[in-house]
């Protein structure tokens, strides 16, 4: 059912008092489905569109949900450079709220910095095509660098629930940014430094292995990689032999262009990434079994493993599209879904998986034994794989 402008305030406002990050996250991205219904409602909009909306929520939201709209506006019309301004608008919006709010909003400030950088990579290039001065990577570096500020200066939040547990997730964001939009490469290594030494002179982060594993290697590997001279191909490649399973694990798959261009890393990652797309766990094992001599004698069987149920998601949100997205769904659903794509385990095998992608974060629901019923939950059933909280995240 389409998703109109009342409806979307209300669901931002109960994700709000329920402090749901990730539905919050959801809500803001303007890829999900309701944008486009929002776009239609709307057609051209301007700020004088949504006069009876002002004031509905409390600030800064009612301006948030605004610029939501213009941002998937924009998107809808192939309007980047548009697009990257109002998004910008809306993080600069988004931070007042961080600054006041403890690290439950992280899922969402995670996802609005990512939507920010991609923007302003879309913008770039149309700008660079255009012949118009490229400046958006630039700007979106500094506000993504405001938001690693605010990271690091909260001081009022149990430690557990502080907002510095996003710390290096939003370096690794900042570098990305830093190293895309300056060519001069003593610029970006002096930028690079700054970042770097705040974390040095910050005392009371909570000590690095504390963090979720990928937001510490990755860090550190998307530097490594950035800082690799742009002739140093066999560098480079053993740089992404780890970049790209850590990236998986987190629901990122690379690209095929990147991937062309190394195809020793094409012929061994490819397999694993065809089967994540098709939802194919028979493809994915074959793959494990292959190439499992070779993975572990880098060290990365027990990584690609791992993302093995990033497949097993992907073929259960498959089924849930191709059987109408409804919300209460027979376990011999999942059962049949799995025994197709080469799995043929017991019914009450399939009913653990099903347990596990739950309380995993891969779906949100919860299963009705009794009635060997799965009951999905009507909003963001799926989450992306990138954007769900993990049980363990502040362990």
């Amino acid at each position: 059912m389409p998703m109109d402008f009342s409806t979307f305030i209300t669901q931002l406002n109960d994700a709000i008092v329920a402090e749901n990050g990730p539905n919050l996250a959801y809500l803001l991205r303007p890829t999900s489905p309701h944008g486009k219904d929002l776009v239609k409602e709307f057609r051209n909009p301007t700020r004088n569109s949504f006069g009876r909306y002002q004031g509905s929520m409390e600030p800064p939201w009612d301006d948030i949900a605004i610029q939501y709209v213009l941002v998937c506006t924009h998107v809808a019309k192939k309007r980047y450079v548009e697009a990257f301004k109002e998004e910008s608008q809306l993080v600069t919006l988004f931070l007042r709220f961080f600054t006041e709010n403890r690290g439950w909003t992280l899922p969402a400030l995670f996802s609005i910095l990512r939507d920010l950088r991609d923007l302003a990579m879309d913008a770039d290039l149309h700008a660079r095509y255009n012949n118009q001065k490229v400046e958006s990577m630039e700007e979106a570096a500094r506000i993504i660098a405001k938001a690693f500020g605010n990271c690091m200066t909260d001081r009022t939040s149990p430690p557990e629930q502080s907002r510095k547990w996003g710390i290096y997730y939003v370096v690794g964001l900042v570098l990305k940014c830093y190293f895309r939009a300056s060519r001069d490469i003593v610029k970006r290594i002096s930028l690079s430094k700054n970042i770097l030494r705040a974390l040095e002179a910050n005392t009371d982060i909570p000590p690095l292995n504390l963090f979720p594993r990928s937001h510490q290697s990755e860090e550190q590997l998307t530097l490594a990689f950035y800082n690799c001279h742009i002739d140093a191909h066999a560098n480079q490649e053993r740089i992404l032999a780890y970049l790209i399973p850590l990236r998986i694990l987190k629901g990122h798959l690379p690209t095929p262009e990147l991937m062309q261009r190394f195809p020793v890393l094409d012929e061994l990652f490819s397999p694993f990434i065809s089967a994540i797309k098709r939802g194919d766990v028979g493809a994915y094992d074959e793959a494990l079994e292959k190439w499992e001599s070779r993975l572990l004698e880098l060290n990365l069987w027990l990584s690609l493993e791992k993302a093995r149920e990033i497949c097993i998601r992907s073929l259960f949100r498959r089924m849930w599209v191709a059987t109408g997205k409804g919300t209460r769904i027979p376990i011999s659903m999942f059962h049949t879904a799995l025994k197709v794509s080469g799995m043929d385990v017991p019914e009450e095998e399939a009913e653990c998986l099903v347990a596990n992608m739950i309380y995993k974060n891969f779906m949100r629901g919860y299963i009705s034994h009794e009635k060997q019923m799965v009951v999905l939950a009507q909003m963001n059933a799926f989450p992306r794989a990138a954007d769900r909280p993990s049980p363990l995240t502040f362990v």
